[in-house]
């Protein structure tokens, strides 16, 4: 009987892999199993200087711009086991002991099957092929397909093992590992960016480039640059209106058309006025319309819809993700728009357990047949974003997922529970003035909200360009002239919603691949953006990163779509991945010289160098030698008080010291401790440390608070 050694993604895979199965090991329709997981990604590229022939070395190390563009030949794209750094403790951790686990756990298997996620990306075939490839894997490789985490979709990829005859035969792993190759390659362009930014003089750590972050950069830079520039110019405008406040105005074709009827003074729109006297309204039509609900949100719209609560990206992503493992959500980096057939009756038993949760009225729900809108036929990997097959009791029980927990699946559910609403109805009334025809109205009057009771998704962010424009009443029966002031366009403010649109509608990315691309940008000492309650705005080293990209190809909206679908025709064996690593090599010959001379445009939008240098006030220090004869500094103010020569004598001496300081909340409380070498973020220091029951009495007293 052939062994199966079945490879997940992550820990919380594995157990919904033997939740399904039966087990960790055992035996599932005919064939005996083991499953085994990683930890995500256990393998990164070695640095770009030990990727090269050892008289290259130097000049890969090198930062200086005379060493680019690096030549792809030169490299031998080796990688190694990722080495992690613990940010309290500054402790490295090595991936090769997870790898020496799977090797072992997979020994006496007959074949190895990757069973981590099936993403757009081919992220999952990548990360499988790391360790197969690390652990010297030479027996036959097979592959299990699934659509989520239920059982019933691991059941039926077990059924389905595929067989993968080569590395280079499966083509999700060569568009995954070009993908990656081409982004290690996008390293220069952070090097060129961070090289002239600090020849410049200006402050900066580092200063990422990459195909999506610089292009989101950009784009909002552009964005609030127009808002910025924005200059108004009322222009008087002659419209009718009835009694009911219903407005009769011309339509124009285009600017050149506008200009004729639109005036700079307002003297002249009231010389145009007098030539016209109130008109009977005409030419009534009212048509009965409908609309069907929205379509089924991918992770992009969510977060749009969830960061003006307060929600962030990176929370977001995080939270589904946790409630993903949890069946509460289907998977969240899907491509699909549509669910299937399948699908949609392996939900509709739960609607109205789904409705309860989530307190929509389930007699609003009375569509129960597929819409072609929202269900296809056709195959679909994932499905849309929709709630899983473990409906939760209360929304407030998802909290232990994140605290959008509640919020995502309030919004998801009911985002799917509309498809099942009738189409919203209203009608569609449109006039005109009897002596002056050109002079027309139209606007809606609702009939039947239906789904919209359930989902809205116009009135889940206030955005002006999401308003309906619906009106009630009926018309007048005369219209009367008067002035309408006006203004040109005002820009929209960039927002989430805002660049997803934009994203979304140049398909560039999927929904998840934007969301984390925003969450990794919006994080950090080197973030580029800053994001909140949905309102983006750029840090200092996000202008710098904008000025410097502004006519470059890894900013370019165009580029940045050609290279995407480069990368598809890679996973689809119609290109090689070595003609696509050659753009990168091409973006960074064209971009080089363009960001250099960039450079010089950062004073003028930044000011001086020296501005952006931020001042923190200097620590008093204290110090002398140690019992032990150790010359050592350290800060003589700890939790607002201030060492006496009396104490820091004694801190020296080894003794240990006793004060009161007061507590955030404005309490006394009493400390008492020694004075130590200590370790934070990898870094030594000397100072003051509190004894180990002083910070249990914190703890119970916080405790108590609560």
């Amino acid at each position: 009987m052939t062994e199966y050694a079945i490879l997940c993604e992550k820990a919380s895979a594995a157990k919904n892999f033997a939740s399904a199965l039966g087990g960790t090991s055992g035996e599932f329709e005919g064939h005996s199993y083991k499953i085994v997981h990683s930890h995500g990604h256990l393998m990164e590229f070695v640095d770009p200087k030990e990727q090269v022939p050892e008289d290259k070395a130097a000049q890969y190390r090198s930062w200086k711009l005379e060493h680019l563009p690096w030549q792809v030949a030169d490299f031998s794209w080796e990688k190694q086991p990722i080495m992690a750094k613990n940010p309290r403790t500054g402790r490295k951790k090595s991936t090769k002991s997870d790898l020496v686990e799977i090797k072992k756990n997979v020994k006496d298997c007959d074949a190895l099957v990757i069973a981590t996620d099936v993403d757009p990306s081919g992220e999952g075939e990548l990360l499988a092929w790391e360790i197969i490839n690390a652990i010297k894997w030479r027996k036959p490789v097979k592959r299990l397909y699934f659509a989520d985490e239920e059982a019933r979709s691991i059941q039926a990829g077990f059924r389905e093992i595929k067989p993968i005859s080569s590395q280079q035969s499966d083509g999700d792993y060569l568009k995954s590992d070009a993908r990656s190759k081409w982004d290690f390659l996008s390293m220069q362009l952070t090097r060129i960016a961070t090289t002239v930014t600090k020849q410049a003089g200006y402050p900066v750590k580092v200063v990422r480039e990459g195909r999506l972050k610089s292009l989101m950069v950009r784009h909002v830079h552009e964005q609030a640059t127009l808002v910025k520039n924005y200059k108004r110019k009322a222009f008087y405008e002659v419209k009718f209106q009835d009694n009911a406040e219903h407005v009769f105005a011309r339509k124009f074709k285009d600017d050149e058309a506008a200009a004729k009827w639109r005036h700079a003074v307002k003297a002249d729109a009231a010389t145009e006025m007098a030539q016209y006297h109130d008109s009977a309204i005409t030419n009534v039509k009212t048509v009965r319309r409908h609309s069907a609900p929205p379509k089924l949100l991918d992770l992009s719209n969510l977060a749009s819809i969830l960061a003006p609560k307060g929600y962030n990206a990176k929370e977001v992503l995080s939270t589904y993700q946790k409630m993903y493992e949890a069946k509460i959500v289907s998977y969240p980096r899907t491509d699909d728009s549509k669910i299937s057939m399948a699908q949609f009756y392996q939900l509709l038993p739960l609607v109205p357990t789904i409705a309860r949760v989530v307190n929509v009225d389930q007699s609003l729900l009375t569509h129960r047949k597929p819409r072609f809108t929202h269900v296809t036929t056709g195959s679909v990997d994932h499905g849309a974003n929709r709630p899983g097959e473990r409906v939760p009791q209360t929304l407030a029980s998802l909290s232990k997922y994140g605290k959008s927990g509640p919020a995502i699946y309030s919004v998801v559910a009911k985002n799917y529970l509309a498809m099942l609403g009738e189409d919203y109805q209203f009608d569609h009334v449109t006039a005109e003035l009897a002596d002056y025809p050109s002079f027309k109205t139209a606007f809606n009057v609702p009939v039947a909200l239906n789904y919209k009771l359930i989902f809205d998704s116009s009135r889940q962010i206030s955005d002006v360009d999401e308003a309906q424009g619906e009106a009630q009443g009926k018309l007048g029966q005369t219209a009367a002239p008067f002035i309408f002031e006006g203004a040109n366009k005002k820009p929209v403010r960039p927002t989430m919603k805002w660049l997803m649109n934009y994203l979304q509608h140049y398909n560039i990315g999927t929904g998840a691949t934007r969301v984390s691309t925003l969450s990794q940008i919006t994080a950090g000492t080197t973030a580029l953006m800053k994001e909140r309650r949905g309102a983006l705005s750029l840090t200092d080293t996000g202008t710098i990163s904008a000025i410097l990209t502004e006519g470059t190809i890894i900013s370019s909206t165009n580029a940045t779509k050609r290279l995407m679908t480069l990368m598809d025709q890679v996973g689809s064996f119609k290109l090689h991945p070595d003609e696509l690593l050659t753009t990168a090599t091409q973006t960074v010959t064209h971009d080089l010289p363009i960001m250099v001379k960039n450079a010089d445009k950062l004073k003028a939008s930044l000011g001086e160098p020296e501005k952006l240098v931020k001042h923190y006030p200097k620590k008093a220090k204290t110090g002398g030698q140690t019992s032990t004869g150790k010359e050592v500094s350290f800060n003589q103010v700890w939790g607002g008080h201030r060492f006496t020569t009396q104490e820091v004598a004694d801190l020296l001496a080894g003794k240990e010291v006793q004060f009161q300081i007061k507590t955030k909340r404005g309490k006394p409380m009493a400390v008492h401790g020694k004075l130590a070498q200590q370790t934070y973020r990898g870094h030594k220091f000397w100072g003051f440390k509190p004894a180990d029951d002083v910070f249990q009495r914190r703890t119970k007293s916080r405790r108590k608070a609560r």
